[in-house]
């Protein structure tokens, strides 16, 4: 069995979303196999690279020049379930890229079991968008995406506590707050596929954002750092601008964020 680091880098080196997910779920199966049997696999070192491998399609463009499409129209949904599939692609990368980068810090092995389910989640979650995409006609790679997703990754790449705070704990979080509007939207279109997938994902993101929660806070903990005052220093410094409400209180809390963690931070200082 190859060491995890160096299966998190097979994954970041590869380009097609199909393939990536295929190999992101077979490592995944790999590694929760070998816990099951009680083992402690080598976690190992790698050199990701600083931009993960990807398809020809979508073209990526500036978030300002994504075309904006009305949720009521079938294309405008085509045009939501095309966002969320690239979210999450982004996010089988980005999970994969912690182990990977970030290998020389010693952590429990319960960090990296949290790390490659999250990360088969999120392989998970980007089919079942490219399914629904294909039952509607369309596929992943069909209209233009954002080209600012790997932003974050690249602005914390020599920082791990800041991509704690950042990746999961802003972005994943904010996921929480966006898509129970996203599951009315299909429910109102009566596009039963579409509503399954997406509340699979709003199940299993709150465990993701307590991931985070609960590794940031392990941080925290080693190098003696109040969790609540480095958690709001490093958004500032990493996160570009204000943190915007409205915000699923109750999900946040469920995932371990508490609402003095992110209501400071709507506001630029």
């Amino acid at each position: 069995m190859m060491a995890l680091a160096q299966m998190a880098e097979a994954v970041l080196r590869t380009a097609d979303g199909r393939e990536k997910t295929a190999l992101s779920r077979q490592y995944a199966a790999e590694w929760q196999a070998a816990r099951a049997r009680g083992e402690t696999p080598e976690t190992g070192s790698a050199e990701p690279p600083m931009h993960p491998a990807r398809p020809e399609k979508p073209q990526l463009l500036s978030p300002r020049d994504v075309p904006r499409r009305r949720p009521g129209t079938p294309e405008g949904r085509i045009a939501l379930l095309h966002a969320v599939a690239h979210i999450e692609l982004n996010a089988v990368d980005l999970h994969w890229d912690v182990i990977a980068r970030f290998g020389h810090v010693r952590m429990p092995m319960g960090f990296y079991d949290d790390w490659v389910k999250a990360a088969d989640e999120e392989s998970k979650h980007f089919n079942l968008m490219c399914d629904c995409l294909e039952e509607m006609g369309s596929f992943y790679g069909a209209l233009p995406a954002h080209a600012g997703m790997w932003r974050a990754a690249e602005d914390t790449a020599e920082d791990f506590m800041g991509r704690l705070a950042v990746v999961p704990m802003v972005l994943e979080a904010r996921g929480l707050d966006v898509t129970p509007g996203m599951i009315e939207v299909f429910k109102k279109a009566k596009a039963g596929s579409a509503v399954a997938a997406l509340e699979t994902i709003y199940a299993e993101e709150v465990a993701h954002v307590a991931y985070g929660s609960k590794w940031f806070h392990f941080l925290c903990g080693r190098h003696e750092h109040d969790p609540k005052e480095r958690f709001h220093t490093l958004v500032r410094q990493y996160f570009h601008g204000p943190l915007k409400p409205p915000f699923n209180e109750e999900k946040r809390a469920e995932a371990g964020i508490p609402p003095d963690f992110y209501w400071p931070l709507t506001e630029d200082v």
